[in-house]
This record gives structure tokens, C-alpha cells and sequence, in this order.
């Protein structure tokens, strides 16, 4: 018990275990949807445009006193929420070869960090923490962006889920019976979005798609429904950071690597139990 309790002494590591605890939610049920959707890639083209977004804020907070006071998170949402539109619009515009859309985005994304991290004279801590994850730099606005990104997206996923449930599985059932498909798959892309962004403070830009991919994985491998796959992925997504957070707190470790390697061992351990 003191191995966890220490979690709600500090402030900071308050900030990071309760933030962790609502990523460790939201992340796995949007994860259900993008690999049900074969889109699971979408999550690494968001994160690296949010990087942009993050890179930009903090070389833009060296010369404007505006944005050195500006939480970086906040231009990294609005980089992760225009890639999402901006993915949308390409895959209207190749209709034929529509995954074409995620490459150009993460490509795109690589490009602007790496011009942003250049301009700012390399890496510097705050981004390194971004890249990787921190217990530590978890603040309190923090903490409040991720309680309103996941009231917010919790709110549309319950309005939404018939109709994401529908086209997950028959799409053109779906857009027979009226559904909007370009409305539901534009605010599901923006949801994604939102909770990559929100991410990124625990688990890390690098990383955070693990954390919507690998609980779904071993989720399916057990899982005897589509209902029994959202428990089983939300319980595999909160021990993955819940421990992984621990982890990282007494081995002095990056909390991305733990929580991904956590992952990954919850989902070995599932392959196993199914093959016996």
C-alpha cells in the first residue's frame, strides 16, 4: 500500500496518477473503434503533428511572453485537432487510396517538429518530457485540461455510439439508414485528437498510440463480445499505467517506456492464457 500511497501525498504526483487514470480510460475506448476501423495508425499521425504543435508553442514562448506563459499543451490541441480535419479532407480528396491521408500527416508532422526543434537550438527538457512522458512535470492546468477533455469526450461517445458502433461494422448498412457518416467520423477523428493531446504529458508523443493499439490487442485475444472488448481494454489500459506510473516513479524511469512495456506484458499474457 505505501508503494501507491506515496501517489497521493505529493501534489505533482496527484496530477500525474489521476491524469493518468482518466488516459488510461479513454485512450483504450477510442482505441476499440480505430482498430475495429483498421485506423489504428491515425493515433502515430496525430501525435507527431501534435509535437509540431508542442515544438511551436515552446520556441514561440523564447520570443512572446504571451505564449511563455501559455501551457504548451494547448498549441499542441490545436495542431492535433487541425491534423485531424486536415486527415479528413485528404481522404476525400483520395477517395480510391484514403489511408494515404495518415502518411502524409505524420509525414508532414516529422517535418514541422524537426524544423521547430531546430529553430529553438535542439531539444530541451520540457520537450524531452513531452517525447517520453513525466511524473513530475504533470501540473494542475494539466490536470484540468485532461478532466475537460474527458468529460467532453465521454459526453460524445455516449451520443455517438450506435452510430460508431454501426459503421465500425456496416458501413454501407449505415449510410442507407441515414446515418451521417461524414459528421460521426469527423467528430470520432477529433476525439481521437483530443485524448492524443491530452496524453501526452504521461505517456509520452512517441508512445501514446501504444496506449490506444496494445489493450484493444490483448482485449480481442480473451474478449467474447464487443461489449466484453471495451471492459477488458479500459481494465488492461488502467493497470498498464497505473502500474507503469508506479514503476517509473521508484525505478527513476520514463513513464511512457513503463507503461508501454506494461502493456506489452499484459498482452504476452494473454496470447498465452488463449493458446492454453
Amino acid at each position: 500500500m505505501e508503494v501507491v500511497s506515496v501517489f497521493l501525498q505529493y501534489e505533482f504526483l496527484r496530477n500525474a496518477f489521476f491524469s493518468g487514470i482518466m488516459v488510461g480510460f479513454l485512450a483504450p475506448i477510442l482505441g476499440v473503434f480505430l482498430v475495429v476501423r483498421r485506423l489504428s495508425l491515425i493515433a502515430d499521425a496525430l501525435s507527431h503533428i501534435t509535437l509540431s504543435g508542442i515544438a511551436a508553442s515552446l520556441l514561440l514562448g523564447k520570443y512572446m511572453v504571451f505564449f511563455g506563459a501559455l501551457n504548451p499543451l494547448y498549441l499542441g490541441i490545436v495542431f492535433s485537432v487541425g491534423g485531424a480535419l486536415l486527415i479528413e479532407k485528404l481522404r476525400n480528396v483520395y477517395k480510391t487510396y484514403q489511408e494515404l491521408s495518415i502518411p502524409i500527416i505524420l509525414s508532414g508532422g516529422i517535418g514541422l517538429g524537426v524544423v521547430f526543434i531546430s529553430l529553438a537550438d535542439g531539444f530541451n527538457t520540457d520537450l524531452f518530457n513531452y517525447l517520453f512522458g513525466s511524473v513530475i512535470a504533470v501540473t494542475r492546468s494539466d490536470l484540468w485540461t485532461i478532466t475537460g477533455i474527458t468529460i467532453i469526450v465521454t459526453i460524445l461517445l455516449i451520443f455517438f455510439y450506435k452510430e460508431l458502433f454501426f459503421l465500425s461494422f456496416d458501413e454501407e448498412q449505415a449510410i442507407v439508414s441515414g446515418i451521417n457518416k461524414r459528421l460521426v467520423h469527423l467528430v470520432f477523428i477529433i476525439m481521437v485528437a483530443l485524448v492524443i493531446a491530452s496524453s501526452m504529458r504521461i505517456v509520452g508523443i512517441l508512445l501514446v498510440s501504444s496506449l490506444m493499439s496494445l489493450p484493444v490487442a490483448a482485449s480481442m485475444r480473451i474478449a467474447k463480445g464487443f461489449k466484453q472488448m471495451f471492459i477488458f481494454s479500459i481494465v488492461f489500459g488502467e493497470l498498464a499505467v497505473i502500474i507503469g506510473l508506479i514503476s517509473a516513479y521508484h525505478l527513476d524511469l520514463a513513464p511512457g517506456g513503463t507503461i508501454v512495456v506494461t502493456a506489452v506484458l499484459i498482452l504476452l499474457i494473454t496470447i498465452i492464457f488463449k493458446r492454453r
